[in-house]
């Protein structure tokens, strides 16, 4: 099955996501998303497949968009942020003499900015990678929010050379986690948010504005 792009602002736009649970009402109205599934190797895979799908057959959509929710325990809870940079937690060569977080041989920086901006949406630095970050854990990342996935996304997107928007919505950090409901608790709130913010790049890429 050919993956589902949505026409958004006048561009064919592809949106991913990790899990149906991030997947509510309010976006469910907006656009119907490749879910990857978790982690950065899902992420990757399934961004890079459907991606190599579209390429063959309907052609690259013109915006990538990762979406869901994030862990942060710095930023507002359940607000949404715009990622400014990505960076991957996972990789750490320095026993190799690499600075912490740069792919050896890749040539690329630990982090990668993101060039796109959505006006009136506050800017925040995510980490990916693939393990649960929760309490104590926080003290050993430098960025603002971290996810399992939109690193991933980013590269399977450079790949093709397209553009990608990662939106994020905190769902927890102020506490250490519980359990599963301690991420679920405020998805319904997130949802609504993001489609907000979906909305708002929407219009933008209407008006030309964001350069897409």
């Amino acid at each position: 099955m050919m993956p589902p792009v949505a026409q958004i602002g006048g561009r064919r736009v592809l949106f991913v996501m990790a899990a149906q649970a991030e997947y509510g009402p309010h976006l469910r109205a907006r656009f119907t998303p490749v879910i990857t599934g978790v982690g950065p190797v899902e992420g990757g895979v399934s961004t890079a497949a459907n991606l190599a799908a579209l390429q063959a057959a309907a052609g690259l959509p013109d915006l990538v968009v990762s979406l869901g929710s994030a862990g942060s325990a710095r930023l507002e809870q359940c607000a949404v942020y715009q990622a400014s940079a990505l960076a991957y937690r996972d990789m750490d060569a320095t026993a190799l003499g690499f600075e912490k977080g740069v792919t050896p041989f890749l040539g690329l920086p630990a982090r990668l900015d993101l060039s796109l901006r959505i006006a009136g949406l506050p800017q925040a630095t995510l980490s990916t990678g693939a393990n649960i970050v929760s309490g104590a854990d926080y003290a050993g990342i430098a960025e603002d929010m971290v996810d399992m996935e939109s690193y991933a996304v980013l590269r399977a997107c450079q790949r093709f050379g397209l553009p990608l928007v990662a939106l994020r919505g905190i769902s927890d950090g102020a506490a250490p986690l519980e359990g599963l409901h301690s991420w679920t608790e405020y998805l319904h709130i997130i949802d609504e948010r993001l489609a907000q913010a979906v909305d708002s790049m929407a219009a933008q890429l209407a008006a030309g504005e964001l350069g897409v």
